[in-house]
């Protein structure tokens, strides 16, 4: 497998780039915020997937190896091929895109061509427990997703609930209890 190419970018376009690694000619498609790094004539790096299907070969490429991890957990979704990881990738950070999976947001992977609601809520539903999304900024306990949960079913937002939930006090111990304590922060008392 080809798993990383170093050589001059012989050509570039709005969806690919040709890095010539000694002497042959490697076609690279990649995220746009990657392809904008590159510049024909420069000595470009890049982290490789090579994706086979029966009539082709094609190389995904990507700057940094946490892109290229990304991208592997996408299409190891069924229903998701490079084609359509690419196009999540061209829509936000990666991080945003974290965020956003990891807090059952949808909007982002709707935005993508081919990929609908019920597709992006299979995507959340299958990477939110790979990224280790279970709330991990406030823990990953199972009293702590509890409160998260119950503080949303009162209509608070994700973002609220789990800022309530770092300042309670590390004392406070129980799942009513913390769910008390967090509304009284939220209610500002």
């Amino acid at each position: 497998m080809i798993a990383k190419l170093k050589g001059p970018i012989i050509f570039k376009d709005e969806k690919s780039i040709i890095i010539d690694a000694q002497g042959v000619g490697y076609r690279i498609f990649a995220p746009t915020h990657c392809l904008l790094k590159f510049k024909i004539g420069e000595i470009g790096e890049i982290w490789t997937h090579l994706s086979v299907k029966e009539t082709s070969l094609e190389i995904f490429g990507f700057i940094s190896q946490s892109e290229l991890n990304f991208f592997e957990l996408l299409i190891s979704i069924s229903g998701i091929g490079p084609r359509s990881a690419l196009g999540i990738l061209n829509i936000a950070e990666i991080e945003s895109l974290k965020k956003g999976i990891s807090e059952g947001d949808i909007t982002y992977l709707t935005k993508v061509s081919g990929i609908g609601k019920k597709t992006a809520e299979k995507i959340v539903v299958e990477l939110k427990d790979k990224l280790g999304a279970k709330d991990s900024q406030v823990g990953s306990t199972k009293e702590d997703v509890e409160v998260v949960e119950a503080l949303k079913a009162l209509g608070y937002s994700q973002e609220e609930a789990r800022s309530a939930l770092k300042r309670i006090s590390a004392e406070t111990e129980g799942t009513s209890a913390k769910i008390k304590e967090s509304l009284k922060i939220l209610s500002g008392q």
